[in-house]
């Protein structure tokens, strides 16, 4: 079945899941309620969305509260063990309250679905979860969303791959001045740590004229700022039928009336292209901030992790990236505990982040994943060194960033307004570096881009005062303790 009749079908299925979700509420007594929960990276949020957007079309209201949904739906990364065990730990407490909600739906989706062996850990374990799908079949959500609502016995859609790309189906965003565009798919590249290829698939990259229709549409419903999503958007432009490449899909999208800004994740250092780096410095809606992952600093470490670049390349990127955008931030992922990582190579880490200067790092200790290369490596660093390796790691990048953040201190700058702080009278939002930011303002603010001067860093953050208002100064003190538990979370992950 091609595409276009795929999409059809789909349509069709929304339609019938529209019909069964009325039916659910008759017996339920009241409208369904649906709870999403969003687990790993950017694409993964972005996927959440249009599992929101279907449910939304088929009669189900959004809620916040997972104690109140009458449709669970966990949509799972598999990057790190921990990941796992939070998804697991998180069904257990479902399951515990199950009397209390017998008519409740409970499903799975994501990365985590696409391993055999979760798959079936769930089939034996956790008998009250009605859904499960994985990444492959997030396409055919509205057919297996019709299903459990109507089918008595379980239902199970796992595909190992798949040519339907879920980008004509509803979207329910989350913000309404921001959005994330997805314009490639998979990993190629296949890392000997990573179970993404696995999980995700082959690389394929969407058509351009249709991510530039999207964007178009993203803008006349008001949003300001697009990120570009893709496990390697270096690499995109692969296997489409005229040629394209990043660098050029970046400038098109910069020209696109409304978008004021436009950033992209992730990078890979072995695809970064002088024309990117050219791209970057001459688009003005282009925010300055790169996310270069280098992984460790070792080039032993970097050919087992099969990387496919060295130390020398890596450092030799970030002088052209500087040059050509000198305030430029740099954010980076380090792995700390990599099979044979001895304290030779932890060193070499060390001292690149301290050549380097990032302005924040991602730091993870490696994860063993089933199915992947480094997986079956003898030379299993032990966890006890492998965690004070991580605790050295993060003093170190702790101490560039702060002195790194602190470099734009009196300055003044654009900053988009995301959410009200919880310290009454304030907000949150970030500059074009991508540095968050809380200043004095309403809920009328968000998703305004205001001008500040920023005047007291915090090392991953900063407090300012709003440049048209001279009266306005910021509380340090009184709101140091401001920050939502989301983003507490995020600010321990960087340091």
């Amino acid at each position: 079945m091609v595409a276009k009749e795929m999409t059809e079908r789909q349509m069709e299925y929304l339609e019938k899941a529209r019909e069964a979700a009325v039916a659910f509420a008759e017996r339920l007594g009241h409208a369904p309620k649906s709870y999403v929960e969003t687990f790993g990276c950017q694409m993964n949020a972005r996927d959440s969305e249009k599992l929101r957007g279907i449910l939304l079309s088929a009669g189900f209201t959004d809620t916040e509260e997972e104690s109140e949904a009458d449709l669970v739906l966990y949509n799972t990364c598999t990057v790190r063990d921990n990941a796992d065990q939070h998804v697991y730990g998180r069904l257990g407490r479902l399951g515990g309250n199950r009397k209390n909600h017998p008519e409740r739906i409970v499903g799975l989706c994501g990365c985590l679905m696409q391993e055999p062996h979760a798959v079936e850990k769930i089939k034996k374990s956790y008998p009250f979860v009605n859904l499960v799908f994985g990444t492959h079949n997030l396409y055919a959500f509205p057919e297996l969303l019709f299903r459990a609502l109507t089918e008595p016995k379980r239902v199970f859609a796992i595909e190992t791959k798949t040519t339907v790309l879920p980008e004509s189906l509803p979207v329910a965003r989350k913000h309404g001045f921001k959005s994330g565009v997805n314009i490639m798919y998979g990993c190629d590249n296949f890392c000997t740590y990573c179970i993404v290829p696995y999980v995700r698939g082959r690389e394929v990259s969407r058509e351009p004229e249709d991510i530039l229709a999207e964007i178009e549409h993203l803008a006349a419903d008001g949003v300001k700022e697009i990120m570009l999503l893709g496990q390697n958007v270096n690499s995109y432009g692969k296997g489409l039928a005229l040629p394209a490449t990043f660098a050029g899909l970046l400038r098109r999208v910069c020209r696109v009336e409304g978008i004021e800004r436009v950033r992209f994740m992730t990078s890979h250092p072995k695809d970064l292209s002088d024309d990117l780096i050219i791209a970057m410095a001459e688009e003005e809606k282009l925010c300055p901030h790169l996310h270069l992952p280098v992984q460790s600093g070792s080039d032993r470490l970097l050919k087992k992790m099969n990387r496919h670049y060295d130390r020398a390349h890596y450092l030799g990127l970030v002088e052209k990236i500087r040059a050509a955008v000198p305030a430029i931030s740099l954010t980076t992922d380090i792995i700390v505990g990599f099979p044979g990582e001895t304290e030779e190579d932890f060193g070499d880490t060390l001292s690149l982040i301290r050549e380097v200067g990032f302005d924040s790092a991602f730091t993870f200790i490696y994860s063993k994943r089933t199915g992947t290369p480094a997986a079956g490596y003898p030379d299993q660093v032990p966890d006890e060194v492998a965690h004070a390796r991580f605790d050295r790691l993060l003093e170190a990048v702790k101490a560039g960033a702060e002195e790194r953040c602190g470099r734009f201190a009196g300055q003044e700058m654009d900053i988009l307004v995301e959410e009200e702080n919880r310290q009454q009278g304030y907000v949150t939002g970030r500059t074009p570096h991508n540095i968050v930011v809380h200043l004095p303002g309403s809920k009328e603010d968000i998703g305004q881009i205001v001008r500040a001067r920023l005047t007291d860093p915090r090392g991953f953050y900063y407090f300012a005062e709003r440049v048209m208002n001279s009266k306005c100064t910021v509380d340090s003190k009184s709101i140091a303790f401001c920050h939502s538990e989301e983003q507490r979370d995020e600010e321990s992950r960087q340091l």
